[in-house]
């Protein structure tokens, strides 16, 4: 069973937009999920900003995550928000600030994102563009602090990124975490959507793994 739920004010969640929203709120909501769908041994796939959900969800609920999926995702340190991981590429997003509905948010939805991601493809450009929401500031600004650091660093963990995102990442600490599951393909920053069949096998490759390990 696959869940893909959509995190508080994102997506089909707009209308829940509100001055509370901040990355905590953000991983309660997945750790919530896995209990009320009682799952466990969840494979947990986050990208971009996910990264930093899925690392305080297995950091909050280790007993129901078994694998930790990093899609050229961001890889938080005790303490870090996404702004101090990736200060380049946030700390630009910091100076356009708007409010609406009292809610500091960046990345306002623009046809320039579709092409800033790496999606070309026309069509795909539009549904993408289309379907962009903003993000509340907060999202970005909150450090993660870890609960149960030992237990999350415990569970297995993969990275599918993207190949000019490599030199900014410690691949060999990464390659030792993961049991060299770090595999790379030279595309834009959102991948699921410009080469959906190599991550789909990539993530396949993971279950099978995992079912392996359970059985």
């Amino acid at each position: 069973m696959v869940h893909a739920p959509s995190l508080p004010g994102m997506g089909e969640h707009t209308h829940q937009l509100n001055p509370d929203i901040d990355l905590s709120m953000h991983i309660d909501d997945v750790v919530n999920l896995l209990f009320y769908e009682d799952i466990r041994n969840a494979i947990l796939v986050g990208h971009s900003y996910g990264g930093m959900v899925i690392t305080g969800v297995a950091d909050r609920a280790p007993d129901r995550v078994g694998h930790r999926v990093y899609l050229d995702a961001a890889y938080p340190n005790e303490g870090q928000s996404l702004h101090d991981h990736a200060f380049e590429s946030i700390d630009p997003q910091r100076q356009n600030i708007y409010i609406e509905n009292g809610v500091e948010l960046v990345m306002k939805p623009d046809p320039m994102y579709a092409a800033f991601f790496g999606i070309t493809e026309p069509d795909l450009a539009k549904w993408t563009n289309d379907r962009l929401t903003p993000q509340p500031w907060k999202c970005f600004a909150e450090k993660l602090h870890f609960r149960n650091e030992a237990a999350m660093r415990a569970i297995p963990e993969s990275h599918l990124v993207c190949t000019e995102t490599l030199p900014g990442r410690d691949v060999e600490l990464l390659t030792a975490r993961s049991q060299g599951r770090v595999w790379d393909i030279d595309t834009g920053h959102d991948l699921m959507l410009t080469e959906p069949a190599w991550v789909a096998e990539r993530l396949m490759r993971i279950a099978a793994l995992e079912k392996e390990h359970a059985s």
